[in-house]
């Protein structure tokens, strides 16, 4: 049977628990909204083709759950198969079991299985949660410490439709965005604001790099298009 895709491209959203990770994924992959999601445990993933570039593009959006007792399991997702060297190819499982627990560990033997390496990742914080933002910098850190090398990452600042309650300016957002060259914009996943857009570029943003090609003197050429503008809420 033939693709209905042209490229798979495998994203990861990771936060704070309670930011919006869950949420926006539904509302990117069903178009759906429920305030009663409760907290994820562990991994789960949504799939949702689109066209970018002319392309029909399969996005794999993976969802972790954000509380710190959690973010063994997390992290191990971010190297993709890089962790059955460090986890599996011991001569016992007896260490990893006892420092992250058995269905941790089955977790990361389904992961060696479907070998998942990120070309995305996506960082999330609740704009009403200034503390969120501030761990932001350890998610950060935690990518440069374990994701592949050249993976593609933005910013999303959610929960932007509850202005009353704000905590964290926009222009802060934009300006750790820019510390660290990336996309940034606000979302709401429950007013679906800038959902579609957000895993749109971030999907081009990956096309375009994977197809940057050498030229004749051996310069890497890169692919330009217009962008679409996007609605409210968006900084870049």
């Amino acid at each position: 049977m033939a693709k209905k895709y042209d490229l798979l491209f495998k994203l990861l959203l990771i936060g704070d628990s309670g930011v919006g990770k869950t949420c926006l994924i539904i509302r990117f992959a069903e178009d759906n909204f429920n305030s009663t999601y409760i907290s994820t445990i562990g991994i789960d993933f949504k799939v949702k083709t689109i066209e970018v570039e002319g392309k029909k593009v399969k996005l794999q959006v993976w969802d972790t759950a954000g509380q710190e007792r959690f973010k063994t399991i997390t992290t191990a997702y971010y190297r993709g198969a890089m962790v059955r060297q460090e986890m599996l190819m011991q001569n016992n499982l007896f260490v990893p079991i006892a420092v992250i627990g058995v269905w941790q560990v089955i977790h990361i033997l389904l992961m060696v299985y479907f070998d998942h390496i990120f070309q995305g990742i996506i960082l999330v914080y609740d704009i009403t949660d200034e503390k969120s933002y501030e761990n932001i910098q350890n998610w950060m850190k935690s990518i440069k410490e374990n994701a592949s090398a050249g993976v593609s990452r933005m910013l999303l600042g959610n929960k932007c439709d509850i202005e009353s309650k704000r905590k964290v300016a926009k222009e802060i957002g934009e300006k750790l965005a820019k510390e660290h060259g990336i996309r940034f914009f606000e979302t709401s996943a429950k007013s679906s604001i800038n959902v579609e857009e957000s895993f749109a570029a971030l999907a081009r943003d990956i096309l375009l790099k994977s197809n940057k090609k050498p030229g004749p003197s051996g310069r890497e050429v890169k692919l330009t298009s217009t962008e679409k503008k996007s609605s409210k809420c968006l900084l870049l």
